[in-house]
C-alpha cells in the first residue's frame, strides 16, 4: 500500500471511528424492555439519584456523573453533569421526551465505563454504584430493576463491532451498480452484527433492538452521501490519486431503501440513531425536503409526504408529526435560532396543548436563553503561510489572550457534540480575555463548513492538507477532536485529545485568566 493509499485508509478509519463513536456512546439506550413497552411521546422531567462509593478511598479528585438523554422530538442528545458530594451522593433532574427514556450513564472514575439506565418521566431512578480500589465497577444496585448484563455489556459489544475487520472493508464499489452497493451494505451489516448474534449473556430483546438501531446507523453513515462514499472507496481501493472516476448520479428513487426500515414503528423513539437518521432525511439535497420556516404545518407535511410517501411506504402516521418536529429541531439545535412568533402560533394551532408542542416550546425557551451568548464567526486566511509556521502565525493574531485551539471537522460527531456541550460555558467566558480558535481542513466541504461555523462563532481557519498534517504530526495527535491551550504569553500549556468535559475545560481556562 503506497503512502497516499495509507493516508486515505487512515482518514477513512478516523471518519468511521467518529461516526461509530456516536453509536458506541449512545446506541445501546434502546436495549431494555422495548419488546414490552410501546414508546410514548411525553414532555416531562425525570430524576436520577444515587451514590458512588470507592473501596479504600481516602480523598483525591472530585467525582462527576455524566448522563446523555435522547430527545427524539426536538432532535438532540441532552447532556447533564453532576458533582458527587462528600458523602457519595448525587442528583440530576433531566428533561425527557418519552414516558420511558434509556440513557447513557458514566462517571469520571477509572475507564469511565458507561452503563445503560432507564428513566421514567415524572418519577425517580436510583443507582448505587461501588468501585474497587482499581476503579473497576464491583457492584450495581438500581431501582427500578434492570437486566445488569444488558446494562454492562452493550457498550463493549459496540466496541467489538467498531474494530471488526473483514475483507468487505476494502471491497471495490465505485464502478459497480447502485444495487451492488446496497447488497454490500447488507453484507457488512450481517458481518458486524455477528458480534451481537454470538453473545450469550445479553437478552433477546436487547439483541433485536441493538440490531435494528445498528442498521439505522450503518445506512446513515454509508448511504446518505453516495458520491462521497464512492470517492472514498476509489481512493481506498488503490485508485489513481491524481484522477477521479465518474461517479454514477443518483436520483430520488435511490432512497427506496427507506421502505425497509418501517419508520412508522414507534419503537424508533428509543433508537438513538433515529435522531441522526432523521437529520439526514431532512437535510439531503437530492430528497429536497424544504426547511419548515414559517410554513403552516399541514402545508409543509403535504410537501414532505409528496416526496417521501412512496419511498418510506406510508402516507400517514405519527412518523410525519415527528418529522415536522425534527424540522423545527434543526433550526433550534443547529442554527441556534429561536422560533418566530408565527412558528409558535403554527405549533400551538397544529399540536394544541399536546406533548410535541410542549417539548418544542420548552426547547425554544432554552434557545432564547442561549441566544444571549452567541458570537459572530470570523474567517482568517492562512493559505500562504508555510506549514511549520501556521500555529505560530495563528497564536500571534491573538496576543495577550488565553487561546483554546479546537481541531475538528464537519463530519466528526464527537467534535460537534463537544461544541454543543461547551456552548453555555463558552458564552459565560465571552467577556473574558480568552479566544476560541477552530481549525479544520479540506476533509470538511467548504460550503458545509461555512454554514456550520455560523452557529459556532469565534475564530476559524480552513487549513490546507499540508498545514493540517504538520500540526497533527507536530503535536502528536492521532485523532480529533484535539485541543491546544495557550496562555496569554503565547506559551503552550496543555494539549489533549477527546473532550474531557465542560467543567474541566472551563477550569483550565480560568486558571490562566
Amino acid at each position: 500500500m503506497d503512502l497516499n493509499q495509507h493516508l486515505m485508509t487512515k482518514i477513512l478509519k478516523l471518519r468511521l471511528y467518529c461516526l461509530f463513536s456516536l453509536l458506541f456512546s449512545m446506541i445501546c439506550n434502546s436495549s431494555v424492555g422495548m419488546a414490552i413497552d410501546t414508546p410514548v411521546i411525553k414532555s416531562g422531567v425525570a430524576k436520577l439519584t444515587g451514590t458512588i462509593t470507592v473501596q479504600n478511598k481516602t480523598g483525591g479528585d472530585s467525582i462527576y456523573v455524566n448522563i446523555t438523554v435522547p430527545h427524539p422530538i426536538s432532535g438532540e442528545f441532552a447532556k447533564y453533569t453532576a458533582l458527587v458530594d462528600e458523602s457519595g451522593k448525587f442528583s440530576i433532574d433531566a428533561d425527557v421526551e418519552t414516558a420511558i427514556s434509556l440513557i447513557r450513564f458514566s462517571t469520571t472514575l477509572g475507564s469511565g465505563q458507561a452503563l445503560l439506565i432507564k428513566l421514567k418521566s415524572g418519577d425517580a431512578t436510583n443507582i448505587n454504584l461501588s468501585y474497587n480500589s482499581k476503579f473497576e465497577i464491583a457492584h450495581i444496585n438500581v431501582k427500578p430493576d434492570m437486566n445488569q448484563q444488558d446494562m454492562l455489556r452493550c457498550f463493549g459489544l459496540i466496541g467489538e463491532m467498531i474494530v471488526y475487520q473483514s475483507d468487505s472493508f476494502l471491497e471495490r464499489l465505485y464502478d459497480k451498480p447502485v444495487d451492488y452497493f446496497f447488497d454490500h451494505c447488507k453484507k457488512v451489516l450481517f458481518e458486524r452484527l455477528s458480534v451481537v448474534r454470538k453473545d450469550t449473556l445479553i437478552s433477546r430483546e436487547t439483541k433485536e433492538l441493538l440490531s435494528n438501531d445498528f442498521k439505522l446507523f450503518l445506512y446513515k453513515a454509508s448511504a446518505f452521501d453516495y458520491e462521497g462514499r464512492m470517492r472514498g472507496n476509489y481512493r481506498l481501493t488503490g485508485g489513481d490519486q491524481n484522477t477521479m472516476p465518474v461517479i454514477k448520479k443518483i436520483d430520488r428513487s435511490y432512497f427506496r431503501f427507506l421502505k425497509d426500515f418501517e419508520l412508522n414503528d414507534p419503537q424508533y423513539l428509543h433508537a438513538f440513531t433515529f435522531l441522526e437518521f432523521q437529520k439526514s432525511i431532512l437535510q439531503d439535497s437530492i430528497l429536497g425536503l424544504p426547511a419548515i420556516g414559517d410554513s403552516d404545518i399541514p402545508s409543509w407535511l403535504n410537501k414532505a409526504k409528496a416526496i417521501l410517501s412512496d419511498l418510506v411506504g406510508f402516507s400517514d402516521g405519527q412518523y410525519y408529526d415527528i418529522l415536522a418536529a425534527n424540522a423545527y429541531g434543526i433550526q433550534l439545535n443547529e442554527e441556534l435560532r429561536p422560533l418566530s412568533q408565527k412558528q409558535i402560533d403554527h405549533i400551538k394551532r397544529y399540536w394544541k396543548d399536546g406533548d410535541i408542542a410542549k417539548i418544542l416550546l420548552r426547547k425554544n425557551e432554552q434557545i432564547v436563553d442561549l441566544d444571549q451568548y452567541k458570537t459572530p464567526a470570523f474567517i482568517h486566511d492562512v493559505s500562504s503561510v508555510p506549514d511549520d509556521k501556521v500555529m505560530e502565525t495563528i497564536i500571534a493574531k491573538h496576543k495577550d489572550k488565553v487561546v483554546l485551539v479546537d481541531l475538528w471537522a464537519t463530519w466528526c460527531t464527537p467534535c460537534l457534540n463537544a461544541m454543543q456541550e461547551f456552548r453555555r460555558a463558552k458564552g459565560e467566558l465571552k467577556d473574558k480575555e480568552v479566544v476560541f480558535v477552530y481549525l479544520t481542513n479540506t476533509s470538511s466541504p467548504r460550503k458545509l463548513w461555512e454554514d456550520k461555523i455560523k452557529t459556532i462563532g469565534s475564530e476559524h481557519y480552513y487549513l490546507n492538507d499540508g498545514q493540517w498534517k504538520y500540526i497533527m504530526e507536530h503535536f502528536e495527535f492521532e485523532y480529533i477532536p484535539s485541543y491546544l491551550l495557550y496562555n496569554k504569553k503565547g506559551l503552550l500549556i496543555n494539549k489533549f485529545s477527546a473532550f474531557p468535559g465542560r467543567d474541566k475545560v472551563k477550569n483550565m481556562i480560568n486558571e490562566l485568566l
